[in-house]
């Protein structure tokens, strides 16, 4: 069986991609973007293809009204999280319960925020995996608007590294950090990747079996992202 390459990431932990990163000394990891509701099994990690969303202060592009996320939402599918940018500083979700019930029904894999997000316990409630920067009550309406839907944003703090996230690029999040790596570099991250993790399960299975921890945790693991 061949595998797509979000499927191939899907299988794959956040620590193992960030190890790969490293090693091709590629940036790309977003912390403090913790976890606040779950897939069905509180599953966490989620993976797939960045669709764009910048929010702000501001004034909408030009067209009828429409509510912030719901161009977003229509253009995503299965293989899709939705990245929103929300770091103007006003306090004011940039997601909310709506559109959360909206994304689960079309299937869209997740959503990362870098800003904050409304009615967490709806997404709990609904099981659809999103991570935020941090939590609110206030709404958008007269705060903030949709300022771009599919167009390049920032996501990350500064003192932790900020990373442009282009429409299209890979997307992987779970308890431990985000990841995003453009396609350019996505066959070289994951063949890294799950070199990595054939390695760790090797010595996993080696202190399963009683070897010693010195032994298996020595020179070769010191130096495997070297090699």
């Amino acid at each position: 069986m061949t595998y797509s390459e979000v499927q191939r990431l899907r299988r794959l932990d956040v620590c193992a991609v960030s190890d790969a990163l490293d090693k091709l000394q590629l940036s790309g990891v977003v912390t403090g973007l913790p976890q606040r509701s779950s897939a069905p099994g509180g599953v966490s990690r989620i993976a797939g293809r960045a669709v764009t969303m910048k929010v702000g202060p501001g004034t909408p592009p030009p067209g009828p009204p429409k509510h912030l996320g719901c161009t977003a939402i229509e253009q995503s599918g299965p293989d899709n999280v939705i990245v929103v940018e929300q770091r103007s500083g006003v306090e004011a979700g940039c997601w909310g319960g709506l559109l959360t019930l909206g994304a689960k029904v079309r299937g869209v894999a997740g959503v990362v925020a870098d800003g904050p997000l409304r009615d967490v316990d709806e997404a709990i409630a609904y099981e659809f995996p999103i991570y935020s920067r941090s939590l609110t009550s206030r709404t958008a309406r007269t705060r903030v608007v949709e300022l771009g839907t599919q167009v390049p944003v920032t996501i990350g703090a500064a003192i932790g590294g900020e990373v442009v996230v282009n429409p299209g690029d890979y997307v992987l999040a779970d308890r431990s950090a985000v990841i995003f790596i453009s396609p350019e570099h996505i066959e070289r991250v994951l063949e890294a990747a799950e070199m990595i993790v054939a390695k760790e399960a090797a010595m996993a299975k080696a202190i399963l079996a009683g070897t010693p921890m010195g032994e298996v945790m020595g020179g070769n693991y010191e130096h495997m992202l070297e090699n």
